[in-house]
């Protein structure tokens, strides 16, 4: 099992929704938060919030999932960015799973 994480800009939710979708992930949870990014700060986790500075309504995406479909989504949030250069990348992690509680 994997803990699949997906970070944007909030109005990308619909987007993302449709790729979660396409790697057959039908359950996921939203939260939303306030990404903030200083002015002339530099390799803030790798340009965390892409290349503009401000304060960014933002969305986290999870979804504990098989290896296969968090791979196909990491794979799917690729190509999505290389499709929309909107200087604001989707940004998507796979962690494992140690233990659960099922």
């Amino acid at each position: 099992m994997k803990l699949l994480i997906i970070t944007s800009l909030k109005e990308y939710l619909p987007d993302i929704t449709t790729l979660l979708r396409q790697a057959q992930i039908e359950i996921f949870s939203t939260s939303k938060t306030t990404g903030i990014r200083p002015s002339g700060e530099s390799d803030l986790l790798e340009d965390w919030f892409g290349s503009h500075s401000g304060e960014f309504d933002s969305i986290f995406l999870f979804s504990f999932t098989a290896d296969d479909t968090a791979a196909k989504a990491i794979s799917l949030v690729e190509a999505y960015n290389k499709k929309n250069d909107t200087g604001f990348p989707v940004k998507a992690f796979i962690l494992s799973v140690e233990k659960s509680s099922q």
